[in-house]
């Protein structure tokens, strides 16, 4: 297992890949982070590098700046509101295998996180559009040739200080976070839990590659 990371994290300017990143920048096992972007993040760090790629459905463009990274955090994603079967699939499991086989063709060593979430339905049945969907997802990452894959599944999240990309309901109920997770403890973290459990398994694997909020909360709290 690797003692440090080199890390390709997709979803920056979303909330839950801005708030992975952060942990990223600050974590001592973490030696440097490649972000993909539609559009500029902002940040900058000793640590940072970032490509802007518009077109996910085809990375082969950018293929060779994707060499000699061990791990890859895979946060970049899509609510399923107001989308139908068909649009909801092409953006998230056409985009996110397109990615994932390219990047486990030049990187067989990597492990592969994937933030999928909390009632994905592994069985690929069932009523719910998105759960199914997920649930495809996850298994067919798992058939790629990636030294590991892990698919996270996080509840309620709550966002690290300083964030600037936050989803609304987020800005108005972050003060309720308390009050949830210790009513509902295995539904509630945060995002700097998060990311860290993404180190820790990438680092030095995992039981299960299923990750549920008991998982990330367990993880987390690993020195």
């Amino acid at each position: 297992m690797p003692a440090s990371l080199s890390v390709i994290l997709t979803g920056a300017t979303g909330m839950v890949g801005e708030g992975v990143l952060l942990e990223c920048l600050d974590n001592p096992h973490v030696d440097k982070v490649l972000i993909i972007n539609r559009s500029p993040s902002g940040i900058t760090h000793p640590k940072l590098r970032e490509i802007i790629h518009e077109n996910f459905f085809n990375i082969r463009p950018i293929a060779d700046q994707l060499l000699e990274y061990n791990a890859c955090f895979f946060c970049l994603g899509v609510t399923s509101v107001g989308k139908n079967e068909p649009e909801y699939y092409r953006l998230t499991y056409t985009l996110t295998l397109h990615v994932a086989e390219m990047l486990a063709e030049r990187n067989p060593d990597m492990a592969f996180c994937y933030v999928s979430g909390s009632g994905t339905n592994s069985s690929e049945q069932g009523r719910v559009m998105w759960a199914r969907v997920k649930g495809k997802t996850e298994n067919d990452l798992m058939k790629l040739p990636f030294r590991a894959v892990f698919a996270f599944r996080p509840g309620l999240l709550k966002a690290t200080p300083g964030q600037k990309h936050l989803l609304k309901a987020y800005k108005y109920m972050g003060w309720m976070f308390p009050f949830f997770r210790s009513l509902f403890p295995g539904f509630a973290s945060t995002l700097q839990e998060l990311g860290k459990a993404m180190i820790e398994v990438s680092r030095n694997g995992y039981a299960s590659k299923v990750i549920e909020v008991k998982d990330i909360h367990k993880l987390a709290a690993i020195r």
